[in-house]
């Protein structure tokens, strides 16, 4: 028998996490989307809810916590509710930090775990995406060659998110025939990142591109050693993650739509009960709802620690073509006032459009 009932500490965090969305981040989501800018205010205070550290290892500094995929799915869906470029930067160092956790040697664990387990936020990034047409992560033009005793990385990484200040960047890359990933310090030569890119929506998020030109890396930089790791279960985490972000979105665009058709008024009756405008909430509602089940499929899949890939390609994929349709038809219930920045609508319209497109930017 299968139920989607929450656990009671499910619950007691996702109504943590809901009131942080709604008195934090929400207020703020305006400005720095207007801005362009990170609240450093907001990094802080979301750094000591320990997203991040209480699920390291205590032998590395922090909690020790057991980490859940679904629950971390109810937390992003939140925290996305709230504003989800907010969201992506609070996390973002999860993606670097649960790489190691799973895949990293003892080594690479006792290397950089402890920085994430500090009093103030630390930032390191998944570096995945590249600007290439209908680029697959799967088969990456970012290519690892063999030299010596270490390799030599080339490519192009986008839209890496908090690349103005991510101390490390864990790159995935082709290699041998098979995929890889690398951490790759800031300061190492032949890599060059660019200033903040521009972006039509999640401007609030510092994102770059990285250029790498011949980076030369020791073996001990290859995530797992000598073994290697499953880069496909770093891109289910992946997938998994960003589905559950783009529920937080859709369920953003819902909630804000229908109390608004209910009290805008055309021609002497609430558009709420027109059959036309009735019908889109409708179907945003119960798209908000299969989105949200295929997410914690996935999630759930990861817990048990059985291949996801197929469910989180699924949940990737659908999240992405109905939280765009979503806040387009939440677009369409405003009418012209879905176009203007009184309302949050059009900034959750941009956010989906953007978020749709990524990959590799957190984990779960």
């Amino acid at each position: 028998m299968i139920s989607f009932k929450l656990e009671e500490e499910q619950q007691i965090a996702r109504d943590a996490l809901r009131e942080f969305a709604d008195q934090v981040m929400r207020p703020i989501a305006r400005e720095c989307d207007e801005e362009e800018k990170l609240s450093e205010e907001f990094l802080a205070q979301s750094w000591e809810l320990g997203l991040v550290s209480t699920q390291i290892p205590e032998a590395y500094g922090g909690g020790g916590e057991e980490r859940s995929p679904i629950t971390n799915a109810i937390i992003l869906e939140e925290l996305a509710w709230g504003d989800v470029a907010l969201a992506i930067a609070a996390l973002t160092p999860a993606a670097f930090a649960y790489a190691i956790v799973d895949h990293g040697t003892d080594d690479q664990k006792q290397a950089y775990l402890p920085l994430f387990c500090g009093d103030s936020y630390h930032a390191a990034a998944l570096a995945v995406n590249e600007p290439t047409v209908a680029f697959d992560p799967s088969i990456p033009r970012t290519v690892a060659e063999a030299k010596g005793d270490g390799f030599v990385i080339s490519g192009v990484k986008s839209f890496v998110a908090m690349g103005d200040r991510a101390s490390h960047f864990l790159v995935v890359a082709r290699n041998n025939g098979g995929l890889d990933a690398f951490i790759v310090p800031r300061d190492a030569e032949g890599l060059a990142i660019s200033k903040n890119e521009e972006n039509l929506g999640l401007r609030g998020l510092p994102t770059a591109t990285l250029e790498l030109e011949r980076v030369e890396l020791p073996a001990s930089a290859r995530l797992g050693g000598e073994a290697g790791s499953d880069v496909r279960q770093l891109l289910d985490n992946s997938r998994t993650a960003l589905a559950a972000a783009m529920v937080g979105v859709s369920r953003a665009v819902l909630e804000f739509a229908v109390p608004y058709a209910k009290e805008r008024e055309a021609f002497d009756q609430a558009i709420a009960q027109k059959q036309g405008i009735a019908f889109k909430l409708a179907n945003m509602h119960i798209e908000t709802e299969s989105t949200r089940w295929l997410v914690w499929k996935a999630a759930a899949q990861l817990e048990q620690g059985i291949d996801a890939t197929r469910s989180a390609h699924f949940a990737r994929g659908y999240a992405a073509e109905q939280s765009m349709w979503i806040a387009d038809q939440g677009v369409q219930v405003l009418g012209g006032h879905g176009f203007i920045r009184d309302h949050l609508i059009e900034l959750w319209f941009r956010s989906a459009r953007t978020i749709s497109v990524l990959e590799g930017t957190l984990g779960i």
